[in-house]
């Protein structure tokens, strides 16, 4: 397959509908802080264990620190540089900016309150204690003030503010106290920074119990020791953040790695964006760090507690099983396991290596369901070792400080393998920890590219070139995430092993590229970002609307991080109103609104927030595959893809990425199942609505919980103990004929369509509630469709043409007059539908 000799195919224009209406996109800003409070929401929900709770108060911390860094680090940049250009939904850098702090004050005072109302409550109720320092008994406070002296004290460098002592640096992210003191007939008070050390525990332990104080609390209540002979007049917390947007020019950098030490360097002395505050602070703290800092009064959040809930995450390590989910380790692959499998399940007595069983069919990895240390690194290590091997090459983004796949490169550079790494420094957040790798690659002879100018290199690929009886054969790793064995543990990715020589060799190009001078714009098999992928998606997107517009089945199912590329948006629109059933898994940012009349109605938006982060990609395109294609057609066959990049525009124009396709039937059928699963979880699983909000689903009263993530914890359970490849695919969750309908089951209705259904599908609503929210029908009235004819009419017209479906996604399903299925969402869908495929006829 050469991509670029495809031809291109015109995009569908509906009539009287403006794509460029802002009013048609959500904020970039804004969306991703709705995916926080999914993620805070798991610390409010009391149906997760009390330690995951907290485990999930400490990552929105850390979420919304990085949020704060980047993002609003980013809109000042803008305002301070008069950029006035609007973003997709209309707004100016000004206005995101204020939107940002209106929407994320609230936030930060509920993870507060969640605190303070219901984590320490319930801790306490559990025997945890986390105690005011005032609470603590007489001789308790005596060994805490002992181990102050002993232990804090010395740690400490006191800060003052005076006309003798300039403004003292605070570094971002750090937890600061604030002191007012006053020497003896001193009439105005000292301002004094002190650090909570982070080198200290900051949950200080009362003897052996699981009782604590924090540290701040503690050197709060012994100051005569650090500050003797003044008197204390006001103390009060405070944290900041920094900007993080810091840059220089790569065009004019002499040397890759000069710019970003440059750029670290920066990054620690960059403006502060935001500093919370404790909200009783007296008034001379605050206007002192607001007039040093920069601050005005929108970027000062009066928050209550400790501020800083980063090292609460210590308590998960408590041996509580009983407040805690239960442990998971991942399993071994049954490709790759010590049964020893060939392609259809027979023992291979003989142990073939790792490269044998790519040779007898690509192997899907699923992480952490499946252990990283098994497949990943077990590959690239037999690499290592493997005399036939001829030459080595992956791409880093992020990796584990202790990384086995580095050592791994070294042995294979060792044994005298040829190797080349590209690492990319710019990985935010990750700049020197891969600054460390790249001068201990260098160190051992390997050749290392840095990255390359005006793009990040974000593609997640391996290849091994080994010689063979037959020739020197490929063996290449696609992944969704990163070569880090930690992250591999809490993230849902998915990685291909494959020996397809057009992969190898359009990966050889895309190694290539990262020593050479330029990139090829010509891929066999690969979708390669920022060459080829935006029009090879753009022209899998209207090949449906092709599809949809001819009668023919259309579906697009999407997995992916993030959606914010506008142009992708736009063509997921047209598709829609061509007729394009889509649905779109996207746990992060979403610009597109679903559910709009007339233009979305086609498009249901979900995310996913559970125990594991979900990374993984997926494209699913149906291609007309239930429909009967002639000789001479081109289509047919669903289209499955999985690879590195999201639908945003940084991933499609501004980063190299790879995105491959899936070929196997059995793998498809992995990942359909995947899909399904997701789109059928009523326990983690959250629904967008036309306005951006987002509702979590819940199951009925006695319906059966579908949590996708615990399923799959079985199934790679199950999988990893049994002879049979094809587990993995619980046999009590039946794979239908359409993605997302449970089984062969059918509800005629007894009235009409919106009165009297009472089949109730497996995400606990009935036919009739879905009916009554159809966005088609307004105040009872039903809308027009087609030519005008009313839906209640059509669908009594043609009621033995159409059903209600057992699915958690379809409302509805009109059989064809070739005997097939068509599934639609809404009420103007399937009357449409049923007019084009039956009025034309009679």
């Amino acid at each position: 397959m050469n991509q670029p000799s495809e031809p291109d195919i015109p995009a569908y224009e509906p009539e009287d509908v403006d794509l460029n209406d802002p009013s048609l996109y959500l904020n970039r800003e804004l969306s991703a802080l709705a995916f926080q409070r999914r993620v805070l929401h798991e610390a409010l929900d009391e149906r997760n264990p009390l330690l995951e709770r907290v485990r999930f108060l400490a990552i929105v911390t850390r979420n919304l620190d990085e949020f704060t860094m980047k993002r609003i680090g980013g809109l000042k940049q803008q305002i301070e540089a008069d950029v006035t250009e609007t973003a997709p939904d209309g707004r100016t850098p000004e206005e995101q900016l204020e939107a940002v702090h209106e929407t994320l004050r609230p936030m930060l005072a509920t993870q507060a309150r969640c605190y303070r109302d219901a984590i320490r409550p319930a801790l306490a109720a559990e025997g945890i204690e986390i105690l005011d320092y005032d609470d603590a008994s007489t001789t308790e406070q005596s060994e805490l003030r002992t181990y102050f002296e002993e232990s804090v004290l010395p740690t400490l460098t006191p800060l003052s503010f005076d006309p003798a002592h300039p403004f003292p640096f605070i570094s971002n992210r750090s937890l600061s106290l604030a002191v007012l003191t006053r020497h003896p007939n001193a009439e105005d008070p000292t301002f004094t920074r002190i650090k909570i050390p982070p080198n200290r525990p900051r949950l200080v332990q009362l003897g052996n119990e699981t009782r604590y104080v924090l540290l701040e609390e503690v050197i709060r209540a012994n100051l005569d020791l650090l500050l003797p002979n003044v008197e204390i007049v006001d103390t009060a917390l405070f944290r900041l953040t920094r900007n993080a947007e810091v840059r220089r020019n790569q065009e004019i950098a002499e040397d890759l790695i000069d710019m970003v030490e440059d750029v670290l360097e920066q990054r620690r002395f960059a403006s502060v964006v935001r500093m919370e505050l404790a909200p009783d602070a007296d008034p001379r703290i605050r206007s002192t760090l607001a007039t040093q800092l920069g601050l005005d009064e929108r970027e000062i959040y009066d928050l209550a507690g400790p501020l800083d809930y980063r090292d609460f995450a210590e308590l998960t390590d408590l041996d509580r099983p009983d407040l805690s989910l239960d442990e998971w380790t991942p399993q071994p692959h049954p490709r790759l396991n010590g049964r020893r499998q060939q392609s259809f399940g027979t023992p291979d007595t003989t142990d073939p290596s790792v490269f044998r069983r790519i040779q007898d069919g690509d192997i899907l990895l699923h992480h952490p369901y499946h252990d990283f240390t098994d497949t990943v690194q077990r590959f690239l290590s037999a690499a290592a070792e493997d005399p036939d091997v001829l030459a080595v090459k992956a791409a880093i983004y992020r990796t584990a400080s202790d990384s086995q796949i580095i050592q791994s490169l070294i042995t294979a550079a060792e044994n005298g393998k040829q190797v080349a790494v590209m690492v990319e420094l710019k990985a935010r957040f990750d700049e020197q920890n891969n600054l460390e790798w790249v001068r201990k690659l260098e160190e051992n002879g390997i050749h290392v590219a840095y990255g390359t100018v005006g793009l990040k290199t974000h593609t997640k690929t391996a290849l091994v070139v080994r010689e063979e009886d037959d020739g020197v054969e490929l063996y290449s790793h696609i992944g969704t995430g990163n070569y880090h064995s930690e992250t591999a543990k809490g993230y849902v990715d998915l990685g291909l092993l494959t020996a397809d020589r057009d992969i190898g060799r359009d990966l050889t190009k895309v190694f290539n590229f990262f020593t050479g001078p330029s990139l090829d714009e010509e891929f066999r098999e690969l979708l390669i970002a920022p060459v080829t992928m935006r029009q090879k998606f753009t022209r899998c997107i209207r090949r449906e609307a092709q599809h949809a517009q001819a009668g023919r089945p259309a579906r697009i199912v999407a997995k992916v991080n993030g959606l914010e590329d506008p142009a992708i948006v736009a063509e997921l629109y047209r598709a829609s109103m061509a007729g394009v059933d889509i649905d779109l898994i996207v746990r992060d940012i979403c610009r597109l609104r679903p559910g709009l009349d007339g233009i979305s109605e086609n498009i249901s938006v979900y995310s996913l927030v559970g125990r594991f982060l979900e990374h993984s990609r997926i494209f699913y395109f149906e291609n007309g595959a239930r429909a009967e294609p002639t000789a001479e057609d081109d289509w047919g066959e669903p289209e499955y893809y999985i690879g590195s990049a999201d639908w945003m525009t940084r991933n499609l124009d501004y980063r190299v990425e790879a995105v491959a396709p899936v070929t196997s039937p059995e793998i498809q059928r992995q990942l359909r199942f995947n899909l399904e699963l997701v789109l059928s979880d009523n326990r983690k699983l959250w629904e967008m609505d036309s306005d951006g909000e987002y509702h979590q689903r819940y199951p009925d009263d006695g319906e059966r919980v579908i949590s996708a993530q615990d399923i799959l914890m079985r199934e790679a359970l199950k999988a990893g103990r049994s002879d049979d490849l094809a587990a993995g695919i619980p046999g009590d969750y039946p794979l239908a004929a359409e993605l997302c309908v449970v089984g062969d089951g059918e509800h005629q209705p007894t009235a009409s369509a919106t009165q009297s259904e009472s089949a109730t599908d497996t995400g606990g609503a009935t036919a009739a509630d879905r009916a009554s929210s159809d966005p088609d029908a307004t105040d009872g009235e039903p809308s027009e469709v087609t030519d005008g004819g009313n839906p209640e009419e059509i669908l009594s017209t043609y009621s033995d043409q159409w059903y209600v479906p057992d699915s958690v996604v379809y409302n509805y399903t009109v059989r064809t007059p070739d005997g097939e299925r068509r599934y639609r969402k809404t009420k103007a869908g399937v009357t449409d539908l049923l007019e084009r495929l039956y009025s034309d006829t009679e």
